[in-house]
């Protein structure tokens, strides 16, 4: 399991992990994650209160939130596409009455995924996760909805609905001509692939190495390493070339 240790200045962090099927928590000291059911009828307002119930007992002092939407500045921007309404304007740290740390899921787990230099991370999942962490600053990118074939953006493709249209055979292909597509245009020293579909994926593409859904808690831990919002960490340079 992922090393729960206490975060900058002792800290003791509850992560939250919002998915479209589950909701998974995780705590500085404890040592097991837990998790719930979610859903199209989960409102950020029953996520709470089910995660309240969830983690009784348990203590933190600060709250990690990976979202699966675009955030700024901390906040959703967008409502999720496989949840309840409500996640837009909610005030996440007086509902816990803690302070929260919100950021995209894809993002979170890229924080947990990074060992340095210059680092691209693709979740492939029901839609498609993407961020880059460059010399240990973290930016999200919304990579899913640009334009790639007949009309079809890239998440049409290589997310859950393209999987189902095109077949596993096919759906690889795209898979590694995508990677490769974005290996050229933003220069990773290596690409992480994440999400629940990894695992059908016969091979990995060249110079991509498998993610793990679990990293999504230690990046939940790495955001209040940093003292700011953005996720900064430091991590010994990834081997290969320079970074810049």
């Amino acid at each position: 399991m992922v090393n729960a240790a206490k975060g900058k200045h002792g800290l003791r962090i509850l992560v939250i992990d919002v998915g479209g099927t589950h909701v998974k928590v995780l705590a500085t000291g404890e040592r097991e994650e837990r998790k719930i059911v979610s859903g199209p009828t989960m409102t950020p307002a029953q996520m709470v209160k089910d995660v309240k119930q969830l983690t009784s007992g348990w203590k933190y002092d600060v709250i990690s939130i990976g979202y699966p939407g675009p955030v700024v500045q901390g906040r959703p921007l967008h409502e999720p596409c496989n949840l309840g309404k409500g996640w837009v304007g909610f005030h996440f740290s007086r509902a816990f009455g803690h302070p929260v740390k919100l950021v995209n899921d894809a993002a979170m787990q890229a924080l947990g995924s990074y060992r340095g230099g210059r680092m691209l991370f693709l979740g492939l999942g029901t839609g498609l996760g993407s961020a880059m962490i460059v010399d240990g600053t973290l930016q999200p990118l919304e990579l899913a909805h640009l334009p790639y074939k007949k009309g079809r953006t890239y998440e049409d493709y290589l997310g859950l609905r393209g999987l189902k249209r095109l077949g596993k055979k096919k759906w690889r292909r795209h898979v590694a001509d995508v990677v490769e597509r974005l290996k050229i245009a933003l220069e990773p020293d290596y690409v992480v692939i994440g999400g629940g579909n990894v695992k059908k994926l016969k091979k990995l593409p060249p110079g991509a190495e498998p993610g793990d859904n679990r990293n999504a808690f230690r990046g939940g831990f790495r955001l209040w390493e940093s003292g700011d919002s953005k996720g900064s960490v430091h991590a010994p340079k990834a081997p290969g070339r320079s970074t810049r």
